[in-house]
């Protein structure tokens, strides 16, 4: 559960640890402004990429200078929670778009619907600004997204005689049960679902047979309801596993990571995963090993799916928040958007740099995820504000057993709607 007064015992220890990220905001020798930048980028090229642009960020502006800090995903919202609480904040915070919503309702975000450049909110569509608005305000900029995407062995689809779907004719849900069926062969599964953290995958892809499970009343309330179409993603997930025998059970609870040996070795013939799972597909793979990308299922929604944008914010205590979004704005200019997204392997919000040719080769499936695009959706979860809580205390331990083949549907059913919208009544009261 991670709630914002939950943390305020430990504001000590992290709030040293943290002096240099904003505690010298202000301006310096000669009138020197200092901004420090906490990036989350974890892969090599990634982590060049936003270095070399922060350096020519610097290198151009001798009046504003910004410091690259390290951060990780592993523990971003804690560290956040604490360095917030301890005034200790970044200027400029890396961060992912369903992590925002308890910091911007406390107050601890900047809006920025006054601050940011016609450029950049008419570049980016309005359905990527939808997640990281909260309320009346704007608290962060969306920047790269990550559909999901079937990463599959070419060879035993090939060998299958089984149709390859494309973006513009993708398998239905029902085809994809029917397909992993034929591709399911001794020592073969059809699919492995690393199901470890299975709510955002839930949710996220539910959206393509038409689930929402989320619903905003009129009072701006929101509870939770489970319809026809969010059954359809989790129900083909659990039948694979448990009566078709189509998908893997060890891999419920793997990683994403965890599934590439066995899809190297031929035991599983294709993986749903994040796009920029593709880099360590590229890295990894055996010499010879031929693989490629595919949409997802489509449904109902056609093959429209959720995400959580990565996201550049400002802490509402930086004392330069101008020119704090002056430099993502710099960040954030197609080209230098280009680069981000191909350092991280995904793809970027903004129209002009989502249309650049470098996204659109077939090498290595970029084509296949830069045609998802238009139909990425916010996450149904964006919003809501006890999320994190229904996910970790509710969701997740259900999903877990029903997938398992431990619950059926009307008590999945029951776990999530009731013992959640209990959850949810608290943060709405």
């Amino acid at each position: 559960m991670r709630r914002l007064p939950a943390l305020r015992a430990a504001v000590t220890a992290l709030a040293l640890l943290l002096a240099g990220c904003s505690g010298e905001g202000g301006r310096g020798a000669q009138g020197v402004v200092r901004l420090s930048f906490q990036s989350l980028a974890w892969q090599k090229e990634s982590v060049e990429a936003n270095r070399q642009l922060v350096r020519e960020w610097n290198a151009a502006h001798p009046d504003i200078q910004v410091d690259y800090v390290q951060g990780s995903w592993d523990n971003v919202h804690d560290q956040l929670l604490t360095s917030f609480e301890g005034g200790e904040a970044p200027d400029i915070i890396h961060d992912a778009s369903d992590d925002l919503a308890d910091f911007a309702y406390g107050g601890y975000l900047a809006d920025l619907r006054t601050l940011l450049p016609d450029r950049l909110t008419g570049d980016i569509p309005r359905r990527s600004w939808a997640t990281t608005t909260f309320g009346d305000g704007v608290y962060g900029v969306p920047f790269l997204q990550e559909p999901k995407v079937l990463i599959a062995n070419t060879k035993i689809l090939k060998s299958s005689g089984v149709r390859i779907p494309t973006p513009g004719n993708p398998w239905s849900w029902p085809e994809f049960r029917q397909v992993t069926g034929k591709l399911t062969k001794k020592g073969t599964y059809g699919v492995a679902w690393p199901l470890k953290e299975p709510v955002s995958v839930t949710l996220n892809l539910g959206l393509s047979a038409g689930g929402q499970l989320f619903h905003r009343g009129a009072d701006g309330k929101v509870t939770i309801r489970f319809g026809e179409g969010d059954r359809v993603m989790p129900g083909t997930v659990r039948d694979q596993v448990n009566s078709q025998r189509s998908a893997a059970r060890s891999a419920l609870g793997m990683g994403g990571s965890d599934t590439l040996p066995g899809f190297f070795g031929g035991k599983y013939a294709m993986v749903p995963l994040g796009f920029s799972y593709r880099q360590q597909v590229v890295e990894q793979a055996p010499e010879g090993f031929e693989w490629t990308v595919l949409p997802p299922p489509a449904g109902r929604g056609g093959l429209a799916q959720g995400v959580s944008p990565q996201t550049l914010s400002v802490a509402e205590d930086s004392p330069h928040k101008e020119e704090a979004v002056q430099f993502i704005d710099f960040l954030l200019r197609p080209a230098n958007m280009v680069r981000l997204a191909r350092g991280d392997w995904m793809l970027p919000t903004g129209t002009e740099a989502l249309a650049d040719p470098a996204l659109h080769t077939e090498e290595d499936g970029w084509a296949t995820g830069t045609a998802l695009a238009r139909a990425l959706r916010p996450a149904p979860a964006q919003s809501v504000r006890g999320y994190p809580e229904w996910k970790d205390k509710v969701a997740t331990p259900a999903l877990q057993e029903y997938y398992s083949g431990a619950i059926g549907t009307e008590e999945l059913k029951k776990r999530l709607v009731e013992d959640g919208n209990r959850v949810l009544a608290r943060y709405q009261r």
